[in-house]
């Protein structure tokens, strides 16, 4: 398990139960010896996908190159729309409700060398027009990363992602229904 703060959940989970953790300094600069040692430690565990949630660090050049089209990342909102640099968390959140949206959601996509820039997956929407607090917005959103991250992941180390002109094809939710019948 790779992780950018120390301090997050997901190290204590990892270490409660004896999951090697790895730590990015976010104070480092991409291609840092960090970036480096981190490039040759996933490459030593034999990694074949690379599952970003709440890393917030920009995936250095080398990083992209060696797992080209094996990077997940999930954010917080419909991309385009308040993804890139600075946009994560709260923040997405508080920018959604401050602009009017009536509509928001988790988009689902590949990573590449530009913050929430990579081909998308999927995206699942939800009427918004009701909540005003961004505490209120972040627990239905978080709901829905928890319920679909999963699926895309499956559907994804099932070889069930469809490719066209080397571009993925948007993923559907009657799509799931292979992950979920043929377990």
């Amino acid at each position: 398990m790779v992780s950018n703060r120390a301090n997050c959940k997901a190290v204590s989970f990892a270490k409660k139960n004896n999951i090697d953790v790895y730590i990015v300094e976010e104070t480092k600069p991409a291609l840092s010896n960090d970036e480096i040692d981190l490039l040759n430690v996933l490459i030593e565990y034999k990694a074949d996908l690379l599952v970003l949630a709440g890393y917030l660090k920009l995936i250095s050049i080398p990083i992209i190159d060696c797992y080209q089209n094996k990077i997940l990342n999930i954010h917080p909102s419909l991309l385009p729309k308040y993804g890139g640099k600075g946009y994560y968390g709260q923040r997405v959140h508080r920018a959604v409700l401050n602009s009017g949206e009536k509509e928001s959601g988790i988009t689902i996509h590949l990573v590449n060398e530009k913050y929430d820039e990579g081909f998308v997956l999927f995206q699942k929407k939800i009427f918004i027009d009701r909540i005003n607090e961004t505490s209120d917005l972040s627990a239905k959103i978080l709901e829905l990363e928890h319920f679909y991250y999963s699926k895309v992941i499956a559907l994804f180390c099932l070889n069930k992602i469809r490719w066209k002109n080397n571009k993925p094809q948007l993923i559907e939710e009657k799509d799931f229904e292979y992950e979920v019948c043929n377990n």
